[in-house]
């Protein structure tokens, strides 16, 4: 009888072999983290000790599995232009089954009637209310897709319109896939942030953050007095709801990196996995 220690001939092959390529895919990591440090802009700021050994040994032995990956960060921090360059770099085309993104934007609850009811955003910030507290976000209904996903099933987000605040639940469909990306304000908050597999938290410093800020507000129909109020709303809700995903990430990204060396890198990243020999 064999014991909890002792392995077959075949098993014992399997595990050796498996080690040989977990300890492949962490120098090939190792090594673009290192070229990436040289960098005036590196794009990681900060890596946890075990990330690198976590994320190898998942490749290899969960490899049916799906991998989820949590992006959060200060509002207009870049989580979204990271998530869009990450999937550039990973596939080249749109293909069923390599990857799902789940956007917390899409998640704010209708608030259209109170908006209707104020009669101007300003007068709605007036009265107290905020976009930027997690209770305006169905979190709830965003974590039920997320598990859903992960479990193989096929989900249908909501449409969330920044202009009329209107919530369509009739959204799109997603499918699950190997990679599921989730980027928002939120997607590291307790309560959510233990079904990721791996945490990243985008940095970005503020005059930055508030630069790009304004510009997308004027977009969204928020300017002068309206654009003001919600972005003091802002800077005091991060403090409190975003800014403390900054110590459990397992990466700091840096959110002042080019879109271009995002692809590259990224691109690298996937190109050095592919050519691992499994």
């Amino acid at each position: 009888m064999i014991r909890d220690f002792e392995l077959t001939g075949y098993d014992f092959y399997s595990s050796r072999r498996d080690m040989e390529i977990i300890s492949s895919i962490v120098d090939a990591l190792n090594k673009i983290l290192e070229e990436d440090k040289k960098e005036e802009q590196p794009l990681f700021l900060k890596i946890s000790d075990t990330l690198i050994m976590n994320i190898a040994r998942k490749v290899v032995h969960d490899r049916k599995k799906t991998f989820l990956i949590g992006i959060t960060g200060e509002s207009a921090s870049g989580k979204t232009v990271f998530v869009d360059n990450t999937i550039k770099a990973c596939v080249k085309e749109k293909k069923d089954g390599i990857y799902t993104v789940i956007r917390c934007d899409d998640y704010y609850k209708d608030t259209s009637k109170e908006l209707q009811e104020a009669g101007s955003y300003e007068e709605l910030f007036k009265t107290g209310f905020s976009f930027d507290t997690p209770d305006v976000i169905d979190l709830d209904l965003m974590k039920n897709h997320l598990a859903a996903l992960k479990e193989g099933m096929t989900i249908k987000s909501p449409r969330y319109d920044f202009v009329t605040c209107e919530s369509n639940p009739d959204g799109e469909e997603k499918k699950p896939a190997k990679v599921i990306l989730t980027e928002g304000l939120y997607v590291l908050n307790e309560g959510i942030r233990d079904i990721m597999d791996v945490k990243v938290y985008v940095y970005t410093p503020l005059e930055v953050i508030k630069e790009r800020w304004y510009k997308r507000a004027k977009e969204r129909g928020k300017e002068g007095k309206a654009a003001d109020l919600q972005f003091a709303d802002v800077n005091k809700t991060a403090q409190q709801y975003i800014r403390p995903a900054y110590q459990i990430s397992d990466a700091i990204i840096n959110g002042m990196v080019s879109q271009k060396y995002i692809q590259d890198i990224t691109d690298r990243i996937f190109k050095a996995l592919r050519d691992i020999e499994y």
